[in-house]
């Protein structure tokens, strides 16, 4: 999931809320519709941004000396994501 669509939902709610402040369409007025297309833009927004951020990283980095005295060292980084919500 990206930001595009998001943004573009917020964007499209912010026009509608203030540049067609005083239209109705119907029983609906745009103003209102727009801050709640803005709302849910803001919403889906934090959501991405939560669910890009939960990934959980690790290094670890071993230090080998053999017989001779010379050292290695081996770095390894692992990625896992949290562990799925429990089943309802």
């Amino acid at each position: 999931m990206g930001f595009g669509g998001p943004i573009g939902l917020i964007v499209v709610g912010l026009i509608l809320a203030f540049a067609l402040n005083d239209q109705e369409v119907g029983p609906l007025n745009m103003w209102t519709l727009g801050i709640i297309l803005a709302l849910a833009g803001a919403l889906w927004l934090v959501l991405t941004i939560v669910q890009q951020n939960t990934k959980r990283r690790a290094t670890t980095t071993a230090v080998t000396t053999d017989a001779e005295g010379r050292q290695a060292s081996t770095q390894r980084t692992t990625e896992s994501d949290p562990p799925a919500p429990p089943a309802i």
